[in-house]
């Protein structure tokens, strides 16, 4: 009777320890959005619709975008952007896969805002590059959620800029991630 006593009260505190101890977090619908400033047009689109998943003990974190998501004020830039620019149809997604590369500094069982810096792999257009970007993480009562903001050179990616439009669109473009993120229940 005792043992199966201590076995239960055993379990209990491992349950609630579980429920407490979160390490990965996932979301569905996190945002990024690209943003190019020229002196003849500005250019942006946004997709809601970015997968990622955060591991809080090892600080691995992975991306995945389905290019086509993005969405443009006008129907032709978006057109044009899957067409003839990223080729959505020979490269339907972007993905970056990395690490928190100061991950000691983040406490996820603690209410905060935690810069981060993020190391890793970026796929773009068939393209793999190794890039690191800045970042922050707030953690408020149990939700996760991180942004970051970079530059890109689609030459980088082998994005082919036709020279009749070359002076449309900006070398390096801005890119903002924001990410909501829930627990992940194993």
């Amino acid at each position: 009777m005792r043992s199966t006593f201590l076995t239960l009260l055993f379990s209990g505190v491992l349950a609630i320890s579980s429920a407490f101890a979160q390490d990965k977090y996932f979301t569905k619908n996190g945002q990024v959005s690209f943003f190019s400033s020229t002196p003849m047009e500005n250019i942006e689109a946004s997709n809601n619709n970015a997968t990622s998943v955060i591991d809080a003990k090892t600080g691995k974190m992975e991306f995945a975008i389905l290019m086509k998501a993005f969405k443009f004020e006008k129907a032709l830039m978006e057109e044009h952007f899957n067409e003839n620019y990223v080729e959505s149809g020979k490269y339907p997604k972007a993905t970056f896969a990395g690490n928190i590369t100061n991950l000691s500094g983040v406490d996820f069982s603690k209410n905060g805002t935690y810069k981060v810096n993020v190391k890793g792999k970026m796929t773009i257009h068939g393209v793999t590059k190794d890039v690191e970007a800045p970042g922050t993480i707030t953690v408020e009562n149990g939700k996760v959620k991180a942004n970051s903001v970079f530059n890109v050179a689609p030459e980088d990616y082998k994005i082919e800029i036709p020279k009749l439009v070359r002076e449309k669109i900006a070398k390096e473009i801005k890119v903002t991630v924001n990410m909501d993120y829930q627990a992940l229940k194993s």
